[in-house]
Order: C-alpha cells, then structure tokens, then sequence
C-alpha cells in the first residue's frame, strides 16, 4: 500500500506562491463498449499525465456486471486509480469529464447507460461536496461493489469519509458478480 503524504504538508506553487494541500484521491474507471481494456489504459494515462496529479496505484481489473443498467448491456471492466493531488475537486471533475469525452463518452441521458468511459471521482481527503454536478464522496460508491472491491485490494484499511470502512461496506453489498480477470493489467507510465 503507498501512503498518502502527510496531509499537513503544503504543495507551493513556484510561479504563483499559492498554497495547495497534497490529497490523496480515488478514482473509479469502467468502459463495457468497444476496446474496454484500452480504454482503461487510456484513461489511466491521461490522469498521469494531468499537472499536480500524481497517480500512485492501481488496481487489478475487475469483469462486472452493469448495475441497474438497460436490458442487453455487455459487461463492464473496472478498475480504482489511487493518486495524489493539489488540484480543487472541481477541476478534477472536469479532467474526469474531458478524458470521457476524448474516448467517445456520449450521454443520451439513460441512467446507466452502456459507455465507453466512465471516469467518477469517488474521494478526494475528506472533502465533501453536495452539489448538483459534483458530489463528495461519490453518492453511490459505498453502494458499488465494482467500486469497493478493487479499492479494498489496493487500501485494505480504506474509508469513505461519513460512510465508514471499504472492509465493510464490501461485506454489505458482497462480490457477487465482480470477477477479477488477472489476464488484464493496467500500467501507470
């Protein structure tokens, strides 16, 4: 497990002068349309390669099947990216937004549709937000086990912060149809 650097400690911007608080953050990825794996790989790289975010793990891809999703969806393929930042949540959620749009993600606005990328920003520290395009923690995470699964095999001792420890939650909703698919790995560059 890589550890998150000492939230106290403060980023300084050597242009500029501002200060930025280091957070670890978590991120779920999925894609259950055309080449899901590069798209997962695409995704990752992407993050990496976003100023002031530095990505630090990633998990395992996992097969799951589409939660609350239309009739005939194909499976999905999920993976958590764990990473550091001094960005402001707001701007993560559109980095998110931009890398979905740059693999061809379209919203007809069917819940749950099939796409090519899904990019949700789950946690960043323990800041929360309720706003009606950015929510924190992600509103639906403790609920997911596509989510919860991969992020426990990279933090064991992970916790979502006001819901309680990932350990846990995955006892609720159980593994029940995520499967990890070791034939498939995703590399941070």
């Amino acid at each position: 497990m890589s550890e998150s650097p000492n939230p106290n400690i403060i980023d300084t911007d050597s242009i500029t002068g501002e200060m930025h608080p280091i957070r670890r953050g978590v991120i779920s990825i999925g894609s259950n349309l055309g080449e899901r794996r590069s798209h997962l790989q695409g995704a990752v790289d992407a993050l990496a390669d976003t100023p002031e975010v530095w990505v630090t793990e990633v998990s395992g891809v996992y097969e799951t099947d589409p939660v609350d999703a239309p009739e005939g969806s194909r499976e999905f393929l999920n993976a958590v990216v764990l990473f550091d930042t001094t960005l402001p949540a707001r701007t993560l959620l559109e980095r998110a937004l931009a890398v979905e749009s740059a693999f061809g993600r379209e919203r007809s606005g069917v819940a749950n549709e099939p796409r090519t990328l899904d990019v949700d920003l789950v946690v960043l520290g323990d800041r929360r937000a309720d706003e009606p395009d950015l929510q924190l923690p992600h509103p639906r995470a403790a609920e997911r086990a596509f989510v919860l699964v991969p992020w426990l095999d990279l933090e064991p001792d992970a916790e979502i912060p006001g819901v309680g420890p990932v350990a846990g939650l995955v006892e609720k909703t159980g593994r029940d149809g995520v499967r990890l698919r070791e034939d498939i790995e995703l590399e941070v560059h």
